[in-house]
């Protein structure tokens, strides 16, 4: 119907993008969209745990060594002058150690700054009045944007968004800069920079049973075969390769014949090793890996929100020749993006009058004026009280309450 809004689970279908019920509260919305954050807190702070977790190891290190080397002066009969320059050697080993910790600390701070930028920024949307919410549906509408142009490689474009809107601390185009690297490295067949991202994360995607590194690793013994250099390709084996024997054996098994056919072998179950499509796989497992490291989605964030909000739009109604003009999705180029979506479930359809934006049930049911536009018969009533007459806020057409008749709907 014209003028009235179908509202399904707090979102529109069929025409216009409506609104939530009356008595739907605000504070509700705001928590409800606090839910899809993760990603904008989980990336500052597995930064800083990445940085003090290496801190640790590195003190660690140098302290160990520093106390090895003290031990082993103490056990040695020194002359006064070795003394010294063992423990100036020491001395400046820990003047080392503190330069590194406090470039280390440095970037620490940042990370901190960031974290608590982000909180701020999203205790903002919870205790901000509507002003405040309203900017920060502004800024996440930026974010959204600037996740999409980082992921598809658009830097520039995005420094400027980011710059432009101030949303420096809220978005993290550092990481994506590093995956990109990687991402370029393996475009070009060279495991190296992968490798050095496995080895770095490595407890993180330990925890998460990650095959990447023995993918990687088995591409190189592939690439080694594959220039015919055998007894390279079994040394690197045995190194690289047969401590992952335990967990996949099979697969490892099936790579080691390719020792016994060439890369230009017709056998099916061996040239799949050979192919450079086994590359596009190491790419797309990497992003996978990366994604989930920083508890990241698969796809960009700006393809979530358009799916969510045209699944809700999206109706039989709207591919129909009677569809309104005011519908989206009467949009050709709208349609075909939300062709494969599914439509929107309509268990629990509400109608919303579009003046007071209150539920119209059987204790305050639509009424159809003559043009066809609905209303519910509080606002009508209320129109009446204060004016008169009826007036129609779409075309602003003019009629009595005598005129109008109850809608039924089936």
């Amino acid at each position: 119907m014209e003028g009235d809004r179908i509202v399904v689970n707090g979102f529109a279908a069929g025409g216009n993008p409506g609104v939530s019920a009356a008595r739907g509260a605000s504070n509700d919305r705001s928590l409800e969209s606090l839910k899809l954050e993760h990603q904008l807190v989980r990336v500052p702070y597995e930064h800083l745990k990445k940085s003090l977790r290496a801190s640790t190891r590195m003190v660690e290190k140098e302290v160990n060594a520093v106390v090895a080397g003290v031990a082993v002066a103490v056990d040695k009969n020194l002359s006064k002058q070795e003394a010294v320059e063992q423990l100036t050697s020491l001395v400046s080993r820990l003047q080392g150690l503190k330069r590194k910790l406090d470039e280390s600390n440095k970037l620490e701070h940042v990370q901190v700054q960031r974290c608590r930028a982000r909180m701020d920024h999203l205790t903002m949307l919870r205790d901000g009045d509507k002003d405040c919410q309203k900017k920060w549906n502004e800024l996440r509408v930026d974010r959204i944007i600037v996740d999409y142009l980082l992921r598809n490689c658009y830097y520039s474009t995005a420094q400027l968004l980011t710059e432009s809107s101030n949303i420096q601390e809220l978005c993290d185009a550092d990481i994506f800069v590093d995956a990109h690297r990687v991402i370029e490295s393996l475009r070009k067949k060279d495991c190296s920079e992968a490798l050095a991202w496995c080895i770095e994360n490595k407890s993180k995607l330990k925890k998460y049973k990650s095959k990447l590194e023995f993918k990687l690793r088995l591409q190189e013994f592939i690439e080694l075969v594959r220039s015919e250099r055998m007894m390279d390709a079994i040394i690197y084996a045995r190194k690289f390769l047969s401590p992952w024997g335990s967990t996949n054996l099979k697969e490892l098994q099936q790579a080691m014949a390719t020792l016994a056919f060439k890369s230009s072998t017709d056998c099916a179950g061996y040239k799949a090793f050979f192919e450079d499509s086994q590359w596009d796989s190491l790419v797309e497992q990497f992003k996978q890996e990366f994604y989930k490291l920083y508890g990241m989605t698969n796809e960009p964030l700006l393809h979530l929100h358009m799916q969510a909000g045209l699944s809700a739009l999206k109706t039989p109604f709207c591919y129909e020749e009677s569809c309104t003009k005011e519908d989206p999705l009467s949009q050709e180029n709208i349609r075909k993006l939300a062709e494969p979506l599914p439509y929107a479930k309509h268990i629990h359809s509400k109608l919303v009058c579009y003046i007071t934006k209150e539920l119209m049930d059987e204790d305050n049911p639509p009424l159809v004026l003559p043009n066809g536009y609905v209303y519910s018969k509080k606002a009508l009533d209320e129109m009446i009280r204060a004016e008169g007459k009826i007036t129609c806020p779409k075309t602003g057409y003019v009629c009595s309450m005598s005129e109008v008749h109850k809608a039924y709907i089936s």
